[in-house]
């Protein structure tokens, strides 16, 4: 995904719409939660990974137990990749999407409103500015 960002006081956040967010029709409602917010899509494609892209995309938990059932999870269906732009754009997903485990996530977060298990929490979000721009890169 190519992005110009158009202003500079604006940040850049890469989200992923996972495969049991697609699965259980709440594509629409975790994205329409986003624009919300106040962050726009400047950016968005549907895919579906392939495990080459997995690996690089989740390459720091490679050593990590659960590293292959989340490359797994994440391959099994199609994704939506979106890039959502505004002011402080990452601290404004991260705090719509709530905690990774859906059981410590607030209600009105997407993962304390809809996330199942820490496994199947619906979204991936960039965790800092620089971590943004390598996975936008990545896709």
């Amino acid at each position: 995904m190519q992005v110009k960002q158009s202003n500079p006081n604006e940040q850049r956040s890469l989200v992923l719409i996972k495969p049991d967010a697609i699965q259980r029709g709440l594509a629409g409602e975790t994205i329409s939660r986003l624009e919300r917010r106040g962050v726009k899509i400047v950016a968005m494609k549907m895919l579906q990974m392939d495990k080459t892209l997995a690996q690089r995309h989740y390459a720091i938990h490679k050593d990590k137990a659960f590293f292959n059932k989340l490359v797994d999870f994440i391959t099994s269906s199609p994704i939506i990749a979106i890039v959502f732009q505004g002011k402080d754009a990452v601290e404004i997903v991260r705090q719509t999407m709530g905690r990774t485990d859906p059981v410590k996530a607030l209600p009105g977060t997407i993962r304390g409103d809809f996330g199942l298990d820490i496994e199947h929490n619906l979204i991936h979000g960039s965790d800092s500015a620089e971590n943004a721009s390598a996975e936008i890169n990545l896709f």
